[in-house]
């Protein structure tokens, strides 16, 4: 089993599509940082003003709570909007999704015949994989903002370690939504469908308006797009600990149980 695990790892990182995933990551952070910098930099503001067109004292006010910001307040802006889900998603999609376009997972399967260390690994291997996404994205949005000539509060380390755990374990989970999915239809159009929709927050607006609608509890609140925008932020208390814990783990579940029971039923 750990020589499956490791063999995974290894595969992984020498995989082309998780070096794309990942500069991907990179040029989405900086150019948001960039564009941060941009919309809160005085002279820029002055030139807009100067030049007829509208600057609102919201803007001000903007590039005023910019400048108060945290190192991990400023991560949370840059990434609790969802897109490390996405990428997550997309990612372990492709990763997955090359083991039965190659035709390494039957070859695998007849040497290993019991299919549940294959999903285990596989597990595992999306651990890794989100965990390395979301580390390479808190990396970069806390020294981009310095070499782009903002300069948020010092956050504590032992803070940033914390925020990016929780951070990390609904992209883990999310993460298996893909493998689940990839594993069920032997193709990657509908793991990338919904990892583009989950991760892009669509699903939570759409489950906010039914339950609006319908007068139902706000169910929108356990999916894990929601719980990585909302209750992902720095310094979470005991209910939201309470709630990233539940939900990471009832997901994770869900879709490793499916994940498993797809390969024991289908052929491969």
């Amino acid at each position: 089993m750990f020589n499956l695990v490791k063999m995974d790892v290894r595969r992984l990182f020498r995989s082309h599509s998780f070096y794309i995933t990942l500069g991907v990551t990179a040029a989405l952070i900086l150019g948001l940082v960039a564009l941060v910098t941009t919309m809160t930099d005085q002279q820029t503001l002055d030139a807009m003003a100067s030049q007829g067109m509208e600057v609102e004292e919201s803007d001000y006010e903007m590039k005023a709570e910019f400048n108060r910001m945290s190192q991990l307040d400023f991560a949370h802006e840059c990434l609790g909007s969802g897109f490390l889900l996405l990428l997550t998603g997309i990612g372990v999609t492709l990763f997955i999704h090359s083991d039965f376009s190659s035709g390494f997972v039957k070859n695998l399967c007849f040497a290993r015949p019991r299919r549940w260390e294959y999903v285990l690994s596989k597990v595992l291997a999306t651990g890794v994989y989100s965990g390395v996404i979301n580390l390479l994205g808190i990396l970069l949005s806390l020294v981009c903002p310095i070499l782009f000539g903002l300069h948020p509060v010092a956050s504590p380390v032992g803070s940033i370690l914390q925020y990016a755990f929780w951070l990390w374990l609904p992209a883990w989970a999310f993460g298996l939504m893909a493998l689940a999915l990839v594993v069920l239809t032997r193709s990657s159009t509908l793991a990338i469908v919904m990892s583009v929709i989950s991760g892009g927050g669509v699903t939570v607006a759409v489950l906010r308006t039914v339950c609006g609608q319908l007068g139902w509890p706000a169910l929108e609140q356990y999916l894990l797009s929601y719980v990585a925008q909302y209750l992902c932020a720095p310094g979470p208390g005991t209910s939201q600990i309470t709630m990233i814990l539940a939900c990471s783990i009832g997901w994770a579940a869900v879709y490793a149980a499916g994940s498993l029971l797809a390969m024991e039923k289908r052929d491969i």
